[in-house]
């Protein structure tokens, strides 16, 4: 098992076990990272770039372009062999291992687009991206999270926009939604949601991963973070449980999206810190212990089998 850790100087490997750390991507900003049928791994680079892995070192696809990449994922909607990319004015595009970039159409044309906003005034990007059997789901900010059921040609909306959404995960036959509100959760592919909200000390929420019979979660006082902790929760449970168990009392800033990630199987998950930590539990957050400290500017967990 292995614990990527994207980061503005470089990726760095760790061991789980040992906390060995190996350096790659050496002096590069890495700003999302996304493996691909467990056999390669696709990153963004440098702000606008995207880098492959075999394995074998790194080797750039996608460059010299006004792409924007926000995030990564190994969907349906992607070509075979290839990987999906969120961007920075809320655009989906098909990138293919030679380099090609296809922006998807459909999504350009997703019901509601018109209404998608930034707090701040800016425009909409893909936060997240993630797939359950035969659907993808995509997490707009702001606009909720849109639904694909045939590979990216079209695309629907599924939550109030207003929930305003930072993460989507997929896992135990539901969806799940870490937004400024609590944790939304579907049973339905989307169509309904419901709000839990029970045990947690706050309720902005940035990040959620399925690990084994639980469901982690990070919440925080709010966008500028303070008082941020983990949780773990069993679907059904009647509540959330703060993870203490070999974790400081609170963290300091957030514990954002996509610094949070787990097997599904539950043996492994992990998390990175605002200041450079990097904890990791084998008991489904039951308890905890640091792998690492002093890291730049954390950007991405990608937990590995």
């Amino acid at each position: 098992m292995r614990v990527l850790i994207a980061t503005r100087t470089g990726l760095v490997d760790l061991d789980p076990d040992s906390a060995e750390q190996r350096r790659e991507l050496d002096g590069h900003a890495v700003t999302a990272l996304a493996p691909a049928a467990w056999k390669h791994l696709w990153a963004v680079v440098d702000g606008g770039q995207i880098w492959r892995s075999d394995g074998d070192g790194w080797q750039p696809v996608v460059s010299g372009t006004d792409l924007e990449p926000m995030c990564l994922a190994d969907t349906r909607a992607n070509p075979e062999d290839g990987i999906l990319a969120g961007t920075a004015g809320a655009r989906l595009a098909r990138i293919s291992a030679p380099g090609e970039v296809e922006f998807i159409d459909g999504f350009d044309r997703a019901k509601g687009r018109e209404s998608w906003f930034t707090p701040w005034g800016g425009p909409p990007a893909i936060r997240t991206i993630t797939e359950d059997g035969e659907a993808v789901y995509v997490n707009v900010h702001v606009g909720g999270v849109l639904r694909s059921r045939d590979q990216g040609a079209s695309w629907e909306p599924t939550i109030d926009i207003h929930a305003d959404v930072h993460q989507v995960a997929t896992g135990h036959g539901r969806v799940y939604a870490a937004g400024a509100d609590g944790l939304s959760i579907s049973g339905d592919g989307g169509q309904t949601w419901r709000t839990v909200r029970e045990g947690l000390h706050a309720t902005y929420c940035r990040a959620v991963a399925v690990c084994g019979e639980q469901v982690l979660l990070s919440a925080s006082n709010g966008p500028q973070g303070g008082r941020a902790a983990v949780y773990r929760w069993p679907p059904g449970g009647d509540g959330f449980e703060r993870c203490t168990e070999g974790l400081p009392e609170w963290f300091a800033g957030n514990i954002d999206s996509l610094c949070l990630d787990a097997l599904p199987d539950g043996r492994l998950a992990a998390f990175g810190t605002e200041t450079g930590e990097v904890f990791a539990s084998t008991d489904q957050g039951e308890s905890w212990r640091r792998l690492a400290a002093g890291l730049d500017d954390i950007r991405r967990v990608v937990v590995l089998p």
